[in-house]
């Protein structure tokens, strides 16, 4: 089910009014509801994989509970390992299995060999790669004793599902979470309205920037041949801020939503596009996937502890991994090496966090040297994203190298040119609003602290977006992170 379809628009205010008038006395009943509103709006795409949901949560609550009796340190390791092997298994059958079955060939028919492999039909799960990663936080951290188990079952089946964030996250970890489902949930108004408020954020992003970006961007990278340097290079711009729009979008409606059923979830984006380095880009994007990253692979393989060739070594493999987990694609690879590359230098110069705090702090404008440093930020950030929407390496390469030749300096050209300017204005307009609310958690923050009369123009100008400039765009369009 798509947070930006009429089956959600239905779906959302029927369990909200249940939630609230039929089951709020008792915590059974909304942790209850909250799984059966999951399995619904998950299974809406496909009921079969509903199974996968349900032994991931079966196996990991039941190895949660023996970790927590268990004292033998070897059948501690054995139980950790299970609950690895089975969660990874299900990962990389479903999402890597014709993958490796290919580069295999592949390989073989360089060494001059021909085999012919079975490959399999497979579907990849929707959300497999975030409740997955989801549910080894929980039974790792139970390992380490940095969180008790939950003897509540259903608790623990709703903190796997919950509809909001299930299939594109955040990435919820169990020592947020999981301890809101415990308590009794009581309504509160005002975190409902910030919620609604970050939801109409969400689809603001998602259908109005998002998806009009998508036009041409895959217009002109599905007819990168066709295209001049100067085109493609604008293409990737486009790119660069439907993926923005597209993800972040998501996660401020999963949050919104998820405040509107009294959860409070992590922060998924902190306007990473305003990042003066790639370091700093780095906390700011993906933030759940990013910090998952560094403390169940990064630190555990030394950190930055080690020598100078253990940290190029543990950067290198926890970018080589991100972007594997991000798609089995070589590019996927390469996108990751290259911001790997990126970060090197400020690893060894040890700068990597210069940059801990917004830019331009409680200022209007940033300075000459911020605005350079965003620029190359920027411009580095949307050249590995050519790799990321590339269809494969020789594609990749082709649009680099007619971005880097001399048609860069043709004017660009577009199947619409007037509504590529439109959409170019649009898109200053958003970075604007971007800019003004950067040190909140979403740019509509503090929208309330506004007068009413203004606050509610603003909220009818959206609305209005919503629906006047949908018609740029395909409607239902998916999330992109729903392939990963």
């Amino acid at each position: 089910m798509l947070f930006n379809s009429l089956d959600f628009a239905i779906f959302l205010p029927i369990v909200f009014l249940l939630y609230w008038f039929l089951v709020s006395k008792k915590l059974v009943y909304q942790n209850g509801l909250v799984v059966l509103a999951s399995y619904v709006f998950y299974g809406w795409w496909d009921w079969r994989f509903l199974s996968l949901i349900l032994f991931s949560t079966i196996i990991d609550f039941t190895i949660g509970k023996k970790l927590k009796t268990e004292s033998n340190p070897t059948i501690r390791k054995i139980l950790l390992s299970a609950s690895i092997l089975i969660n990874i298994g299900f990962l990389g059958f479903f999402k890597y299995f014709n993958f490796f079955v290919d580069n295999f060939v592949t390989a073989f028919r360089f060494l001059g060999s021909e085999i012919q492999p079975n490959t399999l039909n497979i579907i990849l799960p929707v959300g497999i790669s975030f409740y997955t990663f989801q549910t080894l936080s929980y039974t790792i951290d139970v390992y380490k004793r940095k969180l008790e188990p939950t003897q509540d079952f259903l608790a623990f089946a709703a903190f796997v599902s919950f509809f909001p964030q299930l299939v594109a996250g955040p990435i919820e970890r169990a020592s947020n979470l999981l301890p809101q489902f415990l308590m009794h949930r009581k309504f509160e108004y005002a975190k409902a309205v910030d919620g609604m408020r970050q939801i109409l954020w969400g689809l603001f992003k998602k259908i109005v920037i998002a998806d009009n970006c998508a036009e041409f961007a895959n217009e002109i990278f599905n007819n990168s041949s066709d295209y001049s340097g100067s085109s493609l290079f604008v293409g990737s711009l486009f790119f660069a801020f439907q993926i923005y729009g597209d993800f972040s979008g998501y996660s401020d409606i999963a949050i919104g939503t998820a405040r509107l059923f009294g959860f409070n979830l992590k922060q998924n984006f902190a306007f990473p596009y305003f990042s003066r380095d790639i370091a700093e880009f780095w906390r700011r994007w993906h933030i759940s996937l990013s910090t998952w990253f560094r403390d169940y692979l990064y630190i555990p393989l030394g950190g930055s502890k080690g020598g100078i060739w253990m940290k190029i070594r543990n950067t290198f493999i926890i970018f080589i991994v991100s972007g594997f987990w991000h798609g089995a694609n070589w590019t996927f690879i390469v996108w990751g090496v290259l911001n790997a590359l990126y970060f090197l230098p400020l690893l060894l110069t040890n700068t990597n966090r210069s940059n801990l705090v917004v830019v331009a702090q409680g200022k209007y404008f940033p300075s000459l040297k911020d605005v350079m440093k965003m620029f190359v930020t920027f411009m580095l950030t949307v050249l590995a994203w050519v790799f990321f929407r590339a269809e494969n390496m020789g594609h990749a390469i082709q649009i680099l190298t007619e971005i880097f030749s001399g048609s860069f300096f043709e004017a660009p050209d577009f199947h619409d040119g007037s509504k590529a300017i439109k959409l170019i204005a649009l898109l200053i307009l958003f970075m604007v609003i971007e800019w003004i609310g950067r040190e909140n958690k979403y740019a509509l923050e503090n929208i309330y602290k506004l007068k009413l009369p203004i606050r509610w123009v603003i909220y009818f100008i959206l609305v209005f977006a919503l629906f006047y400039l949908t018609g740029m765009a395909d409607l239902d369009q998916e999330f992109i992170y729903f392939q990963f």
